[in-house]
């Protein structure tokens, strides 16, 4: 069974919507297998509480909290997390700066990775949060996985749509109020299997 593990860290929700796109794909493909993990919260209740994201992080309790060990037992391993000023978003940088043990043994060499994002406009840095998030992943030595334009979906100018060909992403508005949209779930689909086919060959299976 090829093991994929999609690490998320979603505020309002939007992240984690894609994340369970990106875990169909995966199970779409025959002999792999997607587990969804979200990383550790690094604010109070009370700044989610003026944030307006309590309720949405109570909704999201039930989801496990990853550890470092985790991504070494993974076969593949695709990130999601919303932009913050180009980058990935504070609770996401802290739990990959504490995989400095995995980087000294090698452990997360030749395994795919990915990464899928969100920002509250369309032009809000989803492909440089991807970018510059593929540079951890690069210094790990995984093999990294984008969104290639066989899906079409990322193509259209008819609607308003993230996702590129570095990874599938959703633009949320400004106050949240704008959840994952039909194309932009199949982009993450999409994403969820081609990492999962990708997976498999390298795993020669």
């Amino acid at each position: 069974m090829c093991k994929v593990l999609i690490v998320e860290y979603s505020m309002y929700g939007h992240i984690y919507k894609m994340a369970e796109a990106v875990a169909e794909g995966v199970r779409q493909v025959a002999g792999c297998d997607a587990v969804i993990k979200r990383v550790p919260e690094t604010l109070t209740d009370e700044v989610l509480g003026m944030m307006g994201a309590l309720d949405a992080q109570k909704g999201m309790a039930g989801i496990p909290i990853v550890t470092v060990d985790d991504l070494a037992g993974a076969d593949a391993l695709i990130f999601g997390a919303p932009t913050r000023f180009g980058n990935m978003c504070g609770q996401m940088r802290q739990f990959l700066d504490a995989t400095g043990g995995l980087w000294m043994k090698g452990a997360l060499v030749g395994k795919v990775g990915s990464v899928f994002v969100s920002s509250a406009t369309q032009h809000g840095g989803q492909e440089s949060t991807i970018l510059n998030f593929h540079t951890s992943l690069l210094h790990h030595g995984m093999v990294v996985v984008g969104l290639p334009y066989t899906f079409a979906g990322q193509m259209g100018v008819t609607e308003l749509t993230g996702c590129s060909p570095y990874g599938a992403s959703t633009v949320t508005g400004g106050q949240g109020e704008r959840m994952p949209s039909e194309n932009e779930l199949a982009g993450a689909r999409f994403q969820g299997a081609h990492v999962a086919r990708i997976a498999r060959k390298l795993m020669g299976v």
